[in-house]
């Protein structure tokens, strides 16, 4: 799946009159074992989930697919009125443009106590259900290890110009730009954009900065790593030339970004929702993830990665709390900075 596009709440009208019409067909006052899912996570991944939580427990669910931001917009715009009961995303900053709505219900505490601490937000509104690395993805034939970067922020220096890339337009870049935020302020986040745009190529998304960098221009760009691990498992045919780098050492580089779940306060399938969520963070949902193809990291305990991942407590990541990524500030320094 490639990354989807953070913009801003601008066409709430358009969104909202979609929404009439998502209302008209709400599963909310319907059979009460069945339950809608606003799904930005990776599809395949979720209808597994879906197949075999409807298999124990007997409860159908309807997913209704998008991306981070429509769907997080969506909900905003609906609000009280939304036919979702469950809400399921990629990266952290849609669940805090939900939960900052005040949307979403308490997520169950057995269910928190699934996901450790640091894959959840603090505020227990929601619960992360996956993770996903940063990396720089390199051309081993165009730049040597002594040549890398040591830090995210390395890559404004001009030493650097014309020689990375990345896809700003997408949700997952987006998320780690809000990680940089949390962690360093809008003054040097806003100055490292600057330097982006001075240095770096403006890619589609992911994919297509892991094949400019396979093909040796740009020589480096900043993706999630399972996109790479996935390409790898296959044909290898965009990744072939390249390898990862992972900052570590807590740089703003080595930010994980959590995959979210939350049950919308307003859903009539309270009971339903609760068991969903807690399904796909219990043991067996996770393992689930790990066996499946999208190469993410599970996050409940006691269930490790892909045995192709490094493990996930190696990744020395920054401590940041999900719920404190702000999608609305990222759009506004991007596009100040004539990234967007």
């Amino acid at each position: 799946m490639t990354s989807r596009s953070w913009k801003p709440l601008a066409g709430l009208m358009t969104v909202a009159i979609a929404a009439l019409g998502l209302t008209a067909c709400s599963s909310g006052s319907g059979n009460a074992d069945e339950i809608t899912v606003y799904n930005a996570q990776h599809e395949s991944l979720t209808k597994e989930w879906v197949a075999d939580f409807t298999k124990e427990t007997g409860i159908k669910v309807t997913l209704r697919q998008g991306g981070d931001t429509a769907l997080g917009n969506q909900l905003v715009a609906e609000g009280a009125n939304s036919p979702a009961d469950v809400f399921l995303t990629e990266n952290s900053p849609a669940m805090a443009l939900v939960e900052n709505a005040n949307l979403f219900a308490d997520v169950d505490k057995a269910t928190l106590n699934q996901v450790p601490a640091q894959y959840r937000p603090s505020t227990g509104k929601w619960t992360g259900i996956a993770a996903r690395a940063t990396v720089f993805v390199y051309n081993k034939d165009k730049l040597p290890t002594s040549g890398l970067p040591t830090s995210l922020l390395d890559l404004q220096n001009p030493e650097w110009k014309g020689r990375w890339g990345a896809g700003t337009s997408g949700a997952d870049f987006q998320a780690i730009v809000a990680g940089l935020l949390a962690l360093k302020g809008e003054d040097v986040t806003r100055t490292w954009l600057q330097g982006m745009k001075a240095n770096a190529t403006t890619l589609q998304n992911n994919v297509a900065t892991m094949k400019a960098v396979n093909n040796g221009d740009p020589v480096g760009g900043v993706i999630y790593h399972y996109y790479w691990y996935r390409d790898q498992a296959n044909t290898k045919e965009s990744s072939k030339n390249t390898a990862l780098h992972y900052f570590k050492h807590q740089d703003p580089g080595a930010f994980v970004s959590v995959s979210g779940g939350g049950v919308l306060k307003s859903s009539k399938k309270q009971e339903s929702a609760q068991k969903f969520l807690a399904y796909i963070t219990s043991k067996k949902g996770q393992e689930i993830l790990r066996d499946g193809t999208s190469m993410e990291y599970p996050v409940a305990d006691g269930v490790s990665a892909n045995p192709a991942l490094p493990p996930l407590a190696d990744l020395q990541a920054p401590a940041i709390d999900p719920s404190k990524l702000d999608s609305r500030k990222v759009t506004q320094l991007m596009t100040e900075a004539g990234l967007l």
